[in-house]
């Protein structure tokens, strides 16, 4: 079975670096407000997050947007364990 991750973003405290749209322009758009948009992404209205599930194909450009993120505004967590990797 292939390994799932849920991505959480925190566009509200997103600051447009750009970053996360220059790595990962699958998953990332910057949108005329200049901040990035999670493409695909739905949100929670309990959370205040945007979110959406991703591949293990996925993963390691969503790692890099995350880490490049100089807000720490993305969030990949392992679906399975629950554990949050950033």
């Amino acid at each position: 079975m292939a390994k799932v991750y849920k991505v959480e973003y925190d566009r509200n405290n997103c600051i447009g670096a750009g970053i996360c749209a220059a790595l990962n322009p699958e998953n990332f758009k910057i949108n005329d407000d200049t901040k990035a948009d999670l493409i695909g992404a739905t949100f929670n209205e309990k959370t205040g997050m945007w979110e959406k599930e991703i591949t293990e194909e996925e993963y390691e450009k969503m790692m890099a947007a995350a880490g490049g993120c100089p807000v720490l505004v993305i969030h990949v967590i392992d679906k399975e364990t629950g554990e949050r990797l950033v």
